[in-house]
């Protein structure tokens, strides 16, 4: 039984980046070895282990052969004669077939390592077109290196492709969609995932209320950049620079999905895209399975990121009603995240991504404001709709008081 060092942490020592986690594979052994040694199986689509002290995953080498549709549709060998080479041949791209013996000598039977040096992201064998979360998965290495040069060579794009245009990707499942999704808002370059699947025509399949918005005009006074989809781009990209949560990014994405279902002869402005965008937000939602935190976000931020923009126009009243309705009171790192998606959206235009967003630290003081009229203040007499009423009041004349008109 040998066990050799696979996949992303060979990658990622090769390109001097640290590796975010190691994952194992153990040829000429069995279950009932590694079961012996201490190890826990995992996992019920092929034998995974987790190591009795470190906890990290040893896989048995296997290969694979497709017998039915999705992700699920594979019967699979996981024999003591499948070899090293047979289980690198089997993955996803060159880059992920390399694997460290425990002397450090470096197996690279796909020319991984060429294709580093090339930073392309090509796909190993065929068999790439077996597997249709593999277009979500290059989408997603896309958004990670390509801070670093990568792109995605020809022949991988002609093959995502072809297998868009053979209605593969139909049998992507919800689940494993917004897994690669949420782990590419997650990288350095978000806004690469999208380019990638737009590229190869995937996008139109996967994320349509967002395919819909290339090609869709803004005004050029408020949007240098005019096309919405590249002002989504751009936006994601500010978005990775301000906050490390996917949610905010998130929120970023699908801030402006109303505008790609803007009748043509509105063009280019975009009246009452604001909830256009919640109510696709929530068929969205309905198709993915979106942890709740996001969609509350995403829906506050598609519904008043034009009033946070505003900030400096609004009377007392319009400022109060808002906080109220992002529920920035009671949840005041929930309001950050609100202003982060906001500013993100506000720099998110050709020539202005470095601009300051005074509005932010308008809406802040707003806040501080409002949340200093405590209970307290409002008479104890007072009970139900009267209590809350009273306490509005209280804090709209605290925001008339200090500047808010």
């Amino acid at each position: 039984m040998e066990v050799y060092l696979v996949g992303g942490a060979v990658r990622d020592r090769l390109l001097g980046l640290p590796a975010r986690e190691r994952d194992w594979v153990v040829v000429g052994g069995t279950a009932t070895e590694l079961l012996d040694l201490g190890y826990r199986q995992v996992g019920k689509d092929f034998p995974v282990f987790l190591h009795p002290e470190t906890g990290e995953e040893y896989a048995l080498a296997r290969t694979e052969r497709k017998v039915g549709p999705g992700y699920h549709g594979f019967d699979f060998d996981t024999s003591d004669s499948v070899s090293l080479e047979q289980d690198l041949s089997r993955r996803d791209l060159t880059i992920n077939a390399m694997a460290r013996a425990a002397d450090g000598t470096l197996i690279d039977p796909c020319g991984g390592q060429a294709d580093l040096a090339a930073r392309s992201l090509r796909h190993v064998s065929d068999a790439f077109a077996e597997d249709p979360v593999r277009v979500a998965r290059v989408a997603r290495f896309a958004a990670r290196f390509a801070p670093l040069g990568f792109t995605v060579a020809e022949e991988t794009r002609a093959l995502i492709q072809t297998m868009t245009e053979s209605g593969e990707l139909a049998n992507l499942r919800p689940e494993r969609l917004w897994q690669e999704l949420e782990r590419a808002l997650m990288e350095p370059a978000p806004q690469a995932f999208l380019a990638t699947l737009r590229r190869c025509g995937a996008l139109r399949i996967l994320l349509p209320e967002v395919d819909r918005l290339y090609g869709v005009p803004q005004p050029a006074r408020w949007h240098p950049e005019v096309d919405t989809g590249v002002h989504l781009e751009l936006a994601l990209q500010q978005a990775a620079r301000l906050s490390p949560k996917a949610e905010v990014r998130f929120a970023v994405l699908t801030h402006d999905l109303g505008k790609g279902t803007t009748p043509r002869d509105q063009w280019p402005k975009h009246r009452g895209h604001e909830q256009r965008s919640v109510e696709l937000i929530d068929a969205l939602v309905q198709r993915l399975p979106v942890p709740r935190r996001f969609v509350q976000l995403a829906r506050s931020v598609a519904r008043y990121h034009g009033l946070a923009h505003r900030a400096d126009e609004l009377r007392a009243t319009t400022v109060l009603k808002l906080l109220e309705a992002v529920d920035a009171l009671r949840r005041p790192t929930g309001f950050e995240d609100f202003l982060s998606a906001c500013q993100a959206d506000a720099r998110g235009r050709t020539g202005l991504e470095d601009d300051p967003y005074p509005q932010a630290e308008r809406l802040r003081a707003a806040l501080t404001i409002a949340a200093a009229v405590t209970t307290e203040r409002v008479p104890a007499d007072l009970k139900g709709e009267a209590f809350g009423q009273a306490l509005r009041d209280l804090r709209l004349q605290a925001l008339k008081h200090n500047g808010f008109g």
